[in-house]
């Protein structure tokens, strides 16, 4: 497990051993060999499965390309999560994202454990025949661990709801006349698949920010008001003014939560950056969203990097280095790009008040601890970003019972579920000086300390 999480989760630890009215039964030396075993269980993943995909080349060569599928705990249910074609992939990376999957899981109640998958590769390399290909192999090389009712792969950067219906069709091949339908979420229509599903990581991400600035500030504010807590006073300061925002990273997640923002009447919000891996672009008048939004769907998901370009489009914007992003005036910052974005060497750079985490480990944990020392809220992974889980879940349901929900129920689902999640844990994050993160963390580790123990798994 890679040090941030592994770090909190021991910190959680701590904290619910030396919390006596959790698990009362345990006490003495029984309670301190209990919480051994748990650290033991969350810090490692219970399979870890590689292989090396024989690809054949439209140029005639043969490759073989590492794959991953970490298995990390399955105790609330089958393990989720999604596979990710990237050339960072690397066995620490999916071991990572697999027990961050089993906690966000838990912390949302989504009856599901934690998995990931994994391929080394940059799809931009490779042609659609060829991509087709390292989908089909991976099937065939993991069919043995795949299943509705055993691990429910996703959709996760680099991929997307094409390579999930290759997937699926391979496992159907592999496994005729067993059900299927569950065996892949993030699907397209077509293909048994979700409405929502491809924009539900995204609008949660802003369905996260605007429920704590809007709905929970709104209901709390007198309560807030009378609080010393150094968070609350950020939010009080920001809820009282319109809030620029700015975003990293504009693929499926960057670019809706930028749309969410751009259409939000609930708020006084504008988006005033965007960026991706080439060009951050900057407007403090605000960006035109759904212009960029149509240039990107018919330029490989890219923005535009010239003035000219630009121009042509009609979108009034300063062209910027793709990092400026990071480092604007702004109120907020979502998170929407690569991991560990945010770290000891730039942090200090970083101007915005509260931070959306819409990729997965975005900000470092000796980052994590200057921002929250300063009263930056951070709104992480495990709360932000589990849009796309809770909906591949609906998704799941929804293939098993062959009966599908319109786009507006899966998003009143959605919003509904997150709501729950996070009116449990504001309170308790306005209240005590814990990070946001480390509250999350607590509260994920509760529900899956107290189904260990009650299933027996500490002794």
């Amino acid at each position: 497990m890679a040090s941030q999480t592994g770090e909190i989760v021991m910190q959680s630890l701590h904290t619910l051993l030396e919390n006596e009215t959790f698990l009362p039964s345990l006490q003495g030396e029984r309670r301190k060999q209990a919480f051994t075993s748990l650290a033991a269980i969350l810090s490692t993943p219970n399979k870890i499965h590689k292989a090396f995909l024989r690809i054949a080349q439209e140029n005639g060569e043969v490759v073989r390309i590492p794959a991953y599928r970490i298995q990390h705990n399955n105790a609330l249910g089958a393990y989720k999560g999604g596979i990710r074609f990237h050339e960072s992939v690397n066995e620490a990376e999916v071991t990572n994202l697999a027990a961050l999957m089993t906690l966000k899981n838990a912390l949302h109640e989504v009856p599901f454990g934690g998995g990931k998958g994994g391929v080394s590769i940059n799809p931009r390399n490779f042609t659609e025949k060829e991509l087709y290909l390292i989908c089909q192999k991976y099937v065939q090389y993991f069919s043995d661990v795949l299943g509705p009712d055993k691990d429910i792969p996703a959709p996760d950067m680099g991929t997307g709801e094409r390579e999930m219906d290759w997937m699926m069709s391979e496992y159907k091949s592999i496994n005729p006349g067993k059900p299927y339908l569950g065996s892949f979420t993030g699907k397209s229509i077509v293909s048994g698949g979700s409405l929502g599903r491809r924009e539900a990581t995204g609008r949660g991400v802003y369905f996260s920010f605007r429920y704590l600035m809007h709905d929970f500030l709104k209901e709390q504010q007198n309560w807030l008001a009378g609080s010393s807590n150094i968070f609350a006073k950020t939010a009080l300061e920001l809820g009282n003014k319109p809030l620029t925002i700015a975003v990293q990273g504009f693929g499926n997640v960057g670019s809706i939560a930028a749309l969410e923002a751009y259409r939000c009447s609930y708020l006084q919000n504008k988006v005033v950056a965007v960026s991706d891996r080439n060009v951050t672009l900057y407007n403090n008048d605000g960006l035109s969203i759904p212009a960029l939004i149509d240039y990107a769907s018919t330029h490989q998901s890219e923005l535009p990097t010239s003035e000219e370009a630009l121009a042509e489009l009609g979108i009034q914007a300063q062209v910027l280095d793709r990092e400026a992003v990071l480092y604007m005036d702004t109120d907020v910052l979502i998170l929407a790009a690569l991991e560990d974005q945010i770290h000891i060497q730039n942090v200090e750079q970083v101007k915005a008040r509260i931070i959306v985490e819409g990729a997965n480990a975005p900000v470092t944990g000796e980052a994590d601890k200057l921002l929250a020392e300063k009263g930056i809220i951070i709104i992480p992974d495990i709360l932000a970003n589990a849009g796309g889980v809770i909906v591949s879940y609906f998704e799941w349901l929804q293939g098993r019972e062959t009966q599908f929900h319109t786009e507006e129920e899966i998003y009143k689902l959605l919003h509904d579920k997150m709501q729950k999640t996070m009116s449990s844990i504001l309170p308790v994050y306005f209240s005590d000086p814990l990070a946001l993160r480390q509250n999350c963390y607590v509260q994920a580790i509760t529900k899956l300390s107290t189904v260990l123990y009650r299933q027996g798994k500490l002794y």
